[in-house]
């Protein structure tokens, strides 16, 4: 599932191709993934144009120069590609949305993700209960600590609950317990001050630099970009289950915590 670098990097991109341009046309071929009916959702978005594009978490929100909003989650297996017909993915598409004459938004993969049209307050509605950014300007080590000191349970499950921090996922929460040299399991109860700013840190360096590199799925954004799935490079555990840990050298371990994948190095990650 696409996290906060994944969804940052299409922000980035699709920023620099849509914003300004009328909407002429719009195929729904699954009905499922939007929230109206086809013909009102059509009717929405026909001549309207994409003035910005924000991220909050894993959702994208475009909004409209009229004031609307289209929310964008891509979960499990979701994609996009911005193209032309020429460029058209060898894949389903469960939406397309056309930016003037043959610059074609592709939504391929949409078997639980979608696309709502939205009013502002109903948008807003919708992300309410989403914990603040982690690389957000109000998010500081404090108020980190403050999210997390009070909490039981693993640090994998409260770093991918997005009603505490929003954006991180099953991917960057092994790759941020591997940065601060702690096990998923470890439970928070058990931290202390040291253990939560060793965290804090880790938890910056690892979606910074993710971000920087592009996230890591591996479809690009499009024809010619070489920026997308850099950071499955610079993965340290996440997928990597059978080979030798480059820190200290210990074979990383992949098993399940209720349900979920994990990845860790039990040679360099510690209860606390």
């Amino acid at each position: 599932m696409p996290e906060l670098p994944e969804m940052e990097n299409y922000k980035v991109q699709l920023s620099q191709h849509i914003l300004d341009l009328p909407i002429t046309s719009v195929t729904v071929n699954r009905e499922k993934s939007i929230n109206v009916e086809p013909e009102a959702f059509r009717s929405e978005l026909l001549d309207r144009q994409v003035v910005f594009i924000e991220r909050r978490g894993k959702h994208l929100l475009f909004h409209l120069d009229n004031g609307r909003r289209l929310l964008l989650h891509l979960m499990l297996g979701g994609l996009i590609y911005l193209g032309s017909s020429e460029d058209r993915p060898e894949r389903n598409t469960q939406i397309e949305i056309t930016f003037g004459e043959d610059l074609i938004l592709y939504f391929m993969g949409l078997r639980l993700g979608y696309l709502h049209i939205l009013s502002a307050k109903e948008a807003e509605e919708a992300l309410s209960h989403l914990g603040p950014e982690p690389l957000g300007r109000r998010m500081d080590e404090e108020r980190f600590i403050s999210l997390l000191q009070n909490r039981r349970g693993s640090l994998k499950t409260a770093l991918i609950n997005q009603d505490i921090i929003a954006g991180i996922g099953n991917c960057y929460a092994d790759e941020i317990a591997f940065a601060a040299e702690l096990l998923p399991s470890a439970k928070l109860q058990n931290f202390d001050a040291a253990d939560f700013s060793r965290l804090y840190q880790a938890m910056r360096d690892v979606l910074i630099k993710a971000t920087e590199a592009g996230g890591y799925m591996e479809m690009p954004v499009i024809k010619g970009d070489t920026l997308t799935g850099g950071s499955n490079d610079i993965c340290e555990v996440y997928d990597r289950g059978g080979e030798r840990c480059s820190r200290c050298g210990d074979q990383i371990v992949k098993t399940e915590m209720s349900g979920r994948k994990v990845f860790y190095s039990p040679g360099c990650q510690h209860d606390r």
